[in-house]
């Protein structure tokens, strides 16, 4: 699993930083997380491809969250997109985008399924590779955060030693689940001389806009990686308060009740030029702090 930052910038773009998007990617597939302005022109830039990308989750409708949703929608049925495509977001974004379709005449190419948010948390999609689950935050508006897992595909093969001890390939799914290899003579063939370890399953939590609260760290207990707002660097605590946002030492606090393995930092103000100071405040408490910049892909 890895994450692929397309903006790092809270409401409003500022020295070449973009508004809140990141893609997830699971297997190959693409899982699109917030889509602000410009988000489409940085997938094209960052090489993020279209064609993998069937599940979209929006966590509010503040428009540097989702104003880049309208063109994104519209470019892949102008270049023919044919798969259907999931949304997942707050009720009343449909009717708007409905809204645009019908004014401009707009017949998509595919089919666009909307999910509404539910009030509280839930499972949101399973597939054989991953799952997504919503959780409230808080935040001035209602706002969700969402818990990216991926399933384990159980054990690695070693294409060489299957081929080496001539392994039927209709047995690879069961050498996969740690089976043993019995040949019709009765030998046994280890499943550790044919596979290896095969990796972890995987937890990202992406903590949307919200100000310094323990009433999600239920849902995020234990992730691998932590994806939380740092809006204002710590001296402007009480305006991140205010304007429910939350500080680097916030969010560091946060990573360290979940009990997480990293923490991601962004959606900054543009009253900062500068991104050190951010991840020099939140080291002070995880150590195992990263800055989201974007292009950079993280592993979770």
């Amino acid at each position: 699993m890895r994450v692929t930052i397309l903006g790092n910038n809270s409401a409003l773009p500022a020295f070449g930083r973009n508004p809140t998007a990141q893609v997830v990617s699971v297997y190959g597939e693409h899982i699109l997380i917030d889509c602000g302005e410009g988000t489409q022109v940085q997938m094209q830039k960052h090489g993020v491809k279209w064609s993998k990308l069937n599940y979209i989750f929006i966590s509010h409708l503040h428009g540097d969250h989702y104003f880049g949703l309208p063109g994104l929608i519209n470019s892949m049925s102008l270049l023919g997109r044919q798969a259907d495509l999931h949304l997942y977001a707050p009720a009343p974004l449909m009717p708007m985008l409905q809204q645009m379709l019908d004014w401009a005449d707009t017949v998509l190419t595919y089919k666009l399924h909307f999910h509404p948010l539910p009030d509280g948390a839930e499972l949101l999609v399973e597939t054989d590779n991953f799952k997504v689950s919503c959780f409230p935050v808080e935040h001035r508006i209602t706002c969700h955060g969402f818990l990216v897992e991926s399933k384990t595909r159980g054990r690695k093969l070693l294409p060489a030693q299957c081929r080496d001890y001539e392994i039927p390939r209709y047995y690879y799914d069961k050498l996969k689940q740690g089976e043993d290899y019995i040949r019709k003579d009765g030998t046994v063939i280890p499943n550790d001389w044919l596979t290896t370890e095969g990796p972890d399953a995987k937890k990202y939590a992406f903590c949307a806009d919200t100000l310094f609260t323990d009433s999600f760290i239920q849902y995020i207990q234990g992730a691998d990686t932590i994806y939380h707002e740092t809006t204002y660097l710590h001296n402007d605590v009480e305006k991140a308060k205010a304007r429910y946002h939350s500080t680097p030492v916030q969010a560091a606090e946060v990573a360290k009740m979940a009990n997480a393995k990293q923490l991601l930092i962004g959606h900054f103000s543009s009253k900062y030029r500068e991104l050190a100071p951010f991840r020099e405040e939140a080291m002070t408490v995880f150590p195992n702090t990263l800055v989201a910049i974007e292009g950079n892909s993280y592993d979770v």
